[in-house]
Order: structure tokens, then C-alpha cells, then sequence
């Protein structure tokens, strides 16, 4: 474990709207309010088309009906993100996995949206996982 530097933080709250793509709205905002080390405080909503990676695996699973939102949750920074997603479909049954890109908004998706004031969020190749992991500095 790496202890990283306080910092205050900010919130934003938006919501999307029916039809659109939840990964490229995000990166929308993100960028145009320049986010450097943001987070998802909570969302609740609905999707039609979901797009997972399952824990794994390297395909992505396309989904299509009628979702509840049951969280959304992760990092958020200028280069990218690192989300995961949990559904419930009409019957209840719960799928989740790592959020790709293909998932749309079916009647709305409320965000709130965090922010670390003091510190920047990057991606660095991780030699014990084998992947770009989550690397804090200050600003």
C-alpha cells in the first residue's frame, strides 16, 4: 500500500439522458471541467444496452433489455477511467463487470461525481499485475 496526500474535494452532479453512451458522456465531462483525480460518489439509473468485461476475460459481453442501475463505481481521470458496473435485469438477477464502452441510458442515469482537489490520477504499467493501475501524486 501507498499512503498518497490529503485533499479536499468537490462534487458535481449531472444526469444523462435516454439514448446516450454513459463511458463517452463521461469522458465529456471530465474534460470539460478538467478533472484530474475524480471519482463516482453514486448513481442511480437505468441502461438498455450494457457492455461488461468480465472478470477475466478479455471479450466484451453485450447485454440488451431493460436494466436497473445498482452502482457504478470507480476512478475517473483525463487519460481514462477504471469503472465497474452492477445490474439488476427484469427478473432481478444481478451481472457486473468492468464498464466498456456501449452502454446506453434508458430513461435517466443521475451521477454525483467527486473530485480531489490536491491531487492528479494517472494509469502506470503495474509489474505484479500485469496491467496500467491507478497511480495517486499531488498537483
Amino acid at each position: 500500500m501507498t499512503l498518497s496526500p490529503q485533499s479536499d474535494a468537490r462534487f458535481y452532479a449531472l444526469r444523462l439522458a435516454p439514448g446516450q453512451e454513459v463511458l463517452s458522456q463521461l469522458r465529456l465531462f471530465i474534460t470539460h471541467h478538467k478533472l484530474h483525480a475524480a471519482w463516482i460518489a453514486g448513481c442511480t439509473g437505468s441502461l438498455t444496452d450494457v457492455a461488461l468485461r468480465y472478470a477475466g476475460r478479455e471479450e466484451t459481453t453485450l447485454l440488451s433489455g431493460k436494466f436497473e442501475v445498482l452502482s457504478l463505481s470507480g476512478t475517473l481521470e483525463l487519460a481514462g477511467e477504471h469503472l465497474h458496473l452492477s445490474i439488476a435485469d427484469e427478473n432481478g438477477a444481478v451481472l457486473g463487470g468492468h464498464v466498456m464502452h456501449g452502454c446506453t441510458v434508458r430513461t435517466t442515469l443521475e451521477l454525483v461525481i467527486g473530485e480531489l482537489t490536491a491531487l492528479s490520477f494517472s494509469r502506470e504499467p503495474c509489474p505484479l499485475s500485469g496491467y496500467e493501475e491507478l497511480v495517486v501524486k499531488s498537483r
